[in-house]
């Protein structure tokens, strides 16, 4: 640990900052799909470089990223036993710097009210949770889940300590005074607990009747005992019991009670609680204005079935709010999701839908930076909402793509499609990384801009540079804010020319010139500064070269 201030993690290179290029998005047309006004994104390529390039368009504006980066777990990762485009078994300093840079970026992105999950096994969780610590804040740490990825019944080998059936995803808040969570409730078995049924529900509460749910079940199949159940049903009775129990609430649910210690009661709750220990066949009644009654029996409060139940899927089933642990979500049935296999690596759509419904609204973004198979796009896009997708291996082509197509034209009917009554629509635009701007000559030893770069591309890939919105088709290029902006030419620059620019700012403004021929004994007004490609640039681009 470093004095500096304030609790933090260090490792080899953290503090290094080697130079990154920011490179400009080129759409590949060919592989883009479905509407193309669209504003979807699938960028192939390395993701540091990627969000570089998104840093200007999108800071601020994604509601909700979720990545499950390699878990650095010794093993090379194979996706249908073919190698894919990185380890997950990098050494420790260099998994950490990788997260770190990355992170930094991902939080650029994040709007105020935004939330980031982080997917993560035990043998990093704890570290990664401390550079998140210092990247978003301790204070807007929301919560670890565990999540259930695996049966003990699944593991032929036993080492030592506990079986590892678990994985982690850290939350984060961008500002947690500012995030959207919107609260889930997921389903759960009938509830023993809820087990009086009110006889007389139409007389006034003070003069109910209680009877146990279970006797109504024994009479209702002529069993006079729980002997009767057990000759009739066998060794499994209690299960086939309770089974019959949870219909019958259900189907009498509005009359199904419990009787349960409130929650933080009020010294008046607790009063008629002592008063209702000595009438305990009475319902003592607590009016309150603009809130349903509380109603005190036999030294309890009565809880009703019916507030347990919600509409799930088109079913109504018992809930219960959703905590910090997953066990309820299927990975052993989720290897064809979306057509494509991705051994070890791939996650349920039922874990993305999760996630998208406790943070976002229809029409949030969404991104994924280390997108895998394609789970998350493919459930935002099922979920409409809109997406930015990042992969850098071979399995874009070969998983993520053909995964989308099938999702938009509504073939992939696997995962959460019949659940979020999915028929298909919408489509994304495809990217590949520009190359770098600047390359070395083959015949002297001067970097030149590359040739395969139009102008149109050079003038975006500058602004990108140098931080400046690109604005295409206009005579100053991009933005930085209303009163700064940059022009780009490759036309000779000298007194004249920058009189002509000159004129077109109002006062107050400034503006950045970017050219490959200047005047060099030009005086140049205050507000206007000229840079020469590519000698300007090298620097920012990360090279080393003798060009004067």
């Amino acid at each position: 640990m470093q004095k500096t201030g304030k609790l933090e993690l260090t490792w080899v290179g953290k503090y290094d900052e080697p130079s990154v290029e920011p490179r400009i998005l080129l759409e590949d047309k060919s592989k883009s799909y479905g509407d193309p006004t669209s504003e979807n994104m699938l960028i192939h390529g390395d993701n540091l470089i990627a969000l570089q390039a998104l840093q200007q368009d999108f800071a601020g504006k994604v509601k909700c990223i979720y990545i499950d980066p390699p878990f650095n777990t010794g093993a090379r990762i194979n996706a249908s036993g073919t190698t894919i485009g990185y380890d997950d078994g990098i050494e420790h300093s260099t998994w950490l710097n990788m997260m770190y840079k990355r992170l930094i970026l991902l939080s650029n992105l994040l709007s105020e009210n935004g939330s980031i999950y982080v997917h993560i096994d035990n043998r990093e969780q704890a570290y990664l949770k401390v550079i998140m610590d210092e990247i978003f804040g301790r204070n807007n740490f929301i919560q670890m889940i565990s999540v259930k990825r695996a049966s003990p019944a699944g593991f032929k080998v036993i080492n030592p300590g506990p079986l590892t059936v678990t994985d982690y995803i850290l939350l984060y808040a961008k500002d947690k005074s500012q995030m959207e969570y919107f609260p889930q409730r997921i389903p759960v078995d009938y509830d023993e607990n809820y087990n009086l049924i009110i006889e007389n529900p139409q007389d006034p509460a003070e003069l109910w009747r209680f009877r146990k749910l279970v006797d109504m079940l024994y009479e209702k199949h002529g069993f006079s005992s729980w002997k009767d159940a057990r000759k009739e049903w066998g060794s499994n009775w209690k299960k086939v019991r309770n089974s019959l129990l949870g219909d019958l609430a259900l189907e009498y649910c509005d009359y199904i009670v419990s009787v349960r210690d409130p929650h933080k009661p009020s010294a008046l709750i607790k009063e008629k609680m002592k008063e209702s220990k000595y009438n305990d066949n009475k319902v003592i009644v607590i009016d309150r204005t603009n809130y349903s009654p509380i109603y005190i029996y036999q030294g309890g409060s009565l809880s009703f079935y019916k507030d347990k139940l919600r509409n799930i899927d088109g079913q109504l089933v018992p809930t219960e709010l959703l905590t910090d642990f997953w066990s309820d979500i299927n990975f052993a049935g989720m290897a064809k999701e979306g057509g494509v296999q991705f051994k070890n690596s791939k996650k349920p759509e039922m874990l993305l839908r999760r996630i998208l419904e406790l943070s976002t609204r229809p029409g949030d973004l969404v991104l994924d930076s280390f997108l895998g198979s394609g789970t998350t796009v493919a459930v935002a896009q099922k979920m409409k909402r809109h997406w930015i997708g990042i992969e850098m291996a071979e399995h874009c082509y070969t998983h993520c793509k053909p995964r989308l197509d099938m999702v938009i034209d509504g073939s992939d009917q696997s995962g959460i499609s019949k659940n979020v009554g999915w028929q298909g629509g919408g489509g994304y635009h495809f990217y590949e990384l520009a190359p770098s701007l600047l390359v070395k000559n083959d015949k002297i030893p001067i970097y030149q801009i590359n040739p395969t770069y139009t102008f149109e591309m050079l003038c975006e890939a500058i602004c990108k540079i140098e931080g400046f919105r690109y604005k295409p088709k206009d005579v100053f290029h991009g933005y930085s804010s209303e009163r700064h902006f940059i022009h780009v030419t490759t036309e000779f620059i000298n007194a004249g020319y920058i009189k002509s620019l000159s004129a077109r700012l109002a006062e107050g403004q400034s503006l950045l010139i970017y050219g490959t021929k200047i005047q060099s004994d030009m005086v140049l007004p205050d507000n206007i500064e000229v840079k020469k490609i590519p000698k300007d640039l090298l620097e920012k681009c990360d090279f080393e070269s003798e060009v004067q």
